[in-house]
């Protein structure tokens, strides 16, 4: 099992992370404006602790990119793309950015925003009449930027097992309209990448354009982003790509392959920091490049407001946001702040901070699953540019945050590493064997196979052997970027003597993983 317990680990990081960006700030040396010298100092000891990280095997490979008054300063490579072949990382070097593609994608649709025949408060019911929320009031108002500040009503995460189980993009946006909402429309923040899909999908129908190709047209073909792609085929054909890695008994190993298409604006987005360096180009010129208007400048300033509070940071008080796509806060100096995380449990961890006020901009990339390295050296190298020196040992702090599950509020599930002393048996086969299902997850089966029973979910059929545990209740091994290890297969019984319901509890995180029997189903 992964030391990062999948995207719902990693990615329900970014609202504490609002937090660490406030903090950085607390213990400064003035507000003087900074200057090329300070930030070459900054660069050079990002460069020294970058290298010391892959001296200590903090991470297999990484990279970064410093860009300041619309000149790149720094961009380089560190380690290895992957730890068979040991090829060198360089400032070309294509790694997957996770949910840095998030601000990324923002970029695109204010670019299409800019053109006009959509804007930020466009209806996804105009823009995509097949689309449902679970409350029809919510269907007919939700907007774009409702999904792209994440104050759509769904709850956090939503959709992303069903990503894991093998469902289409298509497939999981349909099915939104069977998960209940959170909270009530617009009136909590609730992080959700397929909220984000959706939106970007939608309003790329407004100008009959696939979101991959609406990407590729609007944004990196004109800032010559040519190694970036929002598809997971352009990823796995590049020479010079970095292979995500996760650590086996403490070592770093390449073990999965990760595959973001369904939630491609949200999480789908390669790119070498060579690429994102011109990206924070545009995002610190207001959306000029090379002296040519290539986004809106008002849509993209939309875009970097805030528009739902997320919290307070607890040492200053100072209130954190999310703007469209981006992370936002202000400094004790009334600096704006935008940053943005990435993670993959798989393997990749991604980090970019901007200083529009200073045009100072970084972006780490990692080629492991997150341990803090990206966000750990992307804030000590802000620190110094702004102030001369890091206000705290950010790579530290950053490591015993996400060493801590319940900071990030973690589903672990119940422990099922120490069997029960006297386990009352479990009935026949038989009793359990049958197919369940629900409206969220669709169907499982329960099947008996040679050695026992065995639950199969998800479009692609997954199998999973069912070990027994206690009477009616056995545990299986979770796959894929929302694994939690062994978790729970409990069966309810009616008067007859086949289960009449299955709980399955990683997918139970709402209530959505209760699944009845079909044929109990089909005579209601």
């Amino acid at each position: 099992m992964n030391k990062c317990n999948g995207s719902r680990t990693c990615v329900n990081l970014f609202g504490t992370l609002l937090f660490f960006i406030d903090l950085q700030v607390r213990a400064h040396c003035g507000g003087t404006q900074t200057t090329l010298d300070d930030v070459n100092q900054a660069a050079r000891e990002i460069h020294k602790l970058g290298e010391n990280q892959i001296e200590k095997g903090a991470v297999p490979g990484l990279a970064i990119a410093v860009v300041f008054q619309d000149q790149v300063v720094f961009a380089e490579g560190f380690g290895v793309r992957d730890v068979s072949t040991k090829e060198p990382v360089d400032p070309d070097t294509v790694f997957q950015l996770a949910s840095l593609s998030k601000p990324v994608g923002s970029t695109v649709v204010a670019e299409l925003v800019g053109e006009g025949k959509i804007s930020w408060d466009s209806k996804i019911s105009d823009l995509d009449p097949d689309f449902a929320m679970y409350d029809p009031w919510a269907t007919r108002e939700i907007t774009i930027r409702d999904f792209y500040s994440h104050r759509s009503g769904l709850p956090d995460h939503t959709g992303d097992l069903l990503e894991d189980l093998g469902f289409t993009r298509e497939e999981i946006l349909h099915r939104l309209r069977f998960q209940r909402p959170d909270s009530s429309f617009r009136s909590h923040y609730a992080y959700t990448n397929f909220g984000i899909t959706e939106a970007a999908v939608a309003a790329t129908k407004a100008y009959n354009l696939a979101w991959e190709d609406a990407s590729e047209q609007k944004l990196y073909r004109p800032l010559g982003m040519n190694s970036t792609s929002s598809r997971y085929v352009d990823f796995v054909a590049r020479r010079n790509k970095a292979s995500g890695h996760v650590q086996v008994n403490g070592k770093w190993v390449q073990k999965y392959k990760r595959d973001p298409d369904p939630q491609s604006p949200a999480g789908g987005v390669s790119s070498s920091v060579n690429d994102l360096a011109k990206w924070m180009r545009l995002e610190l010129a207001d959306g000029l490049f090379d002296g040519k208007r290539i986004v809106d400048e008002k849509a993209l300033t939309v875009a970097h407001s805030p528009q739902i509070l997320t919290g307070f940071s607890p040492l200053n008080g100072l209130p954190t946001f999310y703007g469209l796509g981006w992370n936002i806060s202000y400094d004790t100096e009334g600096r704006l702040r935008l940053a943005h995380s990435g993670a993959f449990a798989l393997g990749a961890a991604t980090s970019v901070l901007l200083v529009p006020s200073e045009r100072l901009g970084v972006v780490v990339l990692t080629n492991a699953y997150p341990v803090g390295v990206a966000e750990g050296l992307a804030f000590t190298f802000t620190d110094v540019a702004l102030y001369g020196k890091s206000t705290q040992d950010w790579l530290a702090l950053f490591k015993r945050l996400f060493s801590n599950p319940a900071t990030l509020g973690v589903f672990l599930g119940t422990d099922y590493s120490k069997p029960r002393v006297s386990p009352t048996p479990a009935l026949e086969d038989s009793a359990y064997v049958g197919t369940y299902t629900n409206n969220y997850f669709g169907d499982i089966q329960i099947v008996e196979e040679s050695d026992g029973l065995a639950i199969i979910e998800g479009p692609h059929q997954s199998t999973f052997p069912l070990k027994h545990y206690d009477r009616d209740l056995f545990t299986y091994e979770t796959e894929g970027e929302n694994s939690v290890g062994e978790t729970g297969v409990s069966f309810t019984f009616g008067s007859a003597k086949k289960a009449t319901e299955v709980v399955v509890e990683n997918l139970n995180v709402r209530d959505e993983g209760r699944f009845k029997r079909l044929s109990a189903v089909n005579t209601q």
